[in-house]
């Protein structure tokens, strides 16, 4: 398994440094530039403006300077958000960006598999077709759209609960967010988990233990479950990938001051360095996050573990 991790972690290595060529020739390439909304400047102070951020160079040696920086830990200063640097700024987001991405997809995950395991042992069902019904509910209506019906209905028209900011971290501005962001996932992962359960309740070992005279909630929960959860374990990498990344819009709306408002506002104002030092974080993360899970596949397949 140690073989493994560090293969899998020398492998990141190219595909890091393709990340950061992709969104640096991207960003580059499109159109308008970090000073194109201001006033117009003298052309030798303009000049040294670009000078300061290593803009007069030509692209290939921009990308050389700045790979070298970010090897060295380097992200380098804001553009737009004067008297920062990019790694405050992310610091500074990155733990709301994290609390509401693992919140969702925790929630998703216990609401998920929860709701997937009772439709799969009740197939055909009036609790099954509701089931289902809900999931797909949740996967067609997308978060941008379920955020503003749920802050209009609980915050505007209930006045349950706060329907922007973050307050000081108290637990009733996380709860909007966090249930706007989690409910796709909970759809996904009830589905995934249905259709596992239901391949696996028909396999041998769960016949066998069945026909030993085990009860069906210890069949379920010692034998069932684990072999079950092992395409929801697979989803897990990505999803939460996708959760925390995909906040972004959810952070938006409920006004969270997390990673993802910063990337809005910079990729707006083409602020290259603080776009770069997101989309490199959030590349690292999807990386780490695979590899993980990886190694938990590992763990909850023997067979898998061995061949590796």
């Amino acid at each position: 398994m140690t073989r493994y991790i560090l293969k899998r972690l020398l492998g990141a290595i190219p595909l890091m440094l393709i990340v950061i060529a992709v969104a640096f020739f991207m960003m580059r390439i499109a159109p308008g530039g970090p000073f194109d909304s201001e006033r117009a400047l003298p052309p030798e102070i303009e000049q040294n403006i670009k000078a300061a951020y290593d803009l007069d160079k030509p692209l290939v040696q921009q990308f050389g300077i700045y790979l070298w920086k970010v090897v060295h830990g380097d992200f380098g200063p804001s553009i737009k958000i004067r008297d920062f640097s990019v790694a405050e700024l992310i610091a500074s987001g990155a733990p709301a960006s994290i609390q509401l991405g693992l919140s969702a997809i925790l929630l998703a995950l216990m609401i998920g598999v929860t709701l997937g395991t009772l439709s799969a042992l009740r197939q055909n069902t009036a609790a099954d077709y509701a089931v289902m019904g809900v999931a797909m509910t949740g996967i067609v209506i997308p978060n941008f759209v379920m955020a503003p019906l749920l802050s209009l209905v609980v915050g505007v028209y209930w006045e349950l609960l706060p329907t922007s900011g973050w307050g000081s971290g108290e637990l009733k501005y996380k709860v909007l967010p966090i249930i706007a962001l989690s409910l796709p996932q909970i759809a996904y992962i009830s589905r995934l988990t249905r259709g596992s359960m239901l391949e696996v309740l028909n396999s041998n070992f769960v016949r066998t233990a069945r026909a030993k005279g085990l009860r069906d909630h210890l069949v379920v929960i010692r034998h069932a479950l684990k072999a079950g959860l092992l395409p929801v374990v697979s989803y897990l990498g990505p999803a939460t990938a996708a959760v925390t990344t995909g906040s972004v819009v959810i952070e938006t709306i409920f006004a969270v001051p997390g990673i993802g408002t910063y990337f809005i506002k910079a990729a707006l104002n083409r602020d290259y360095p603080l776009v770069m030092g997101v989309v490199i974080v959030y590349g690292a993360l999807i990386i780490s996050l695979n590899l993980l899970v990886d190694v938990l596949y590992g763990l909850l397949d023997p067979k898998l573990r061995s061949n590796r």
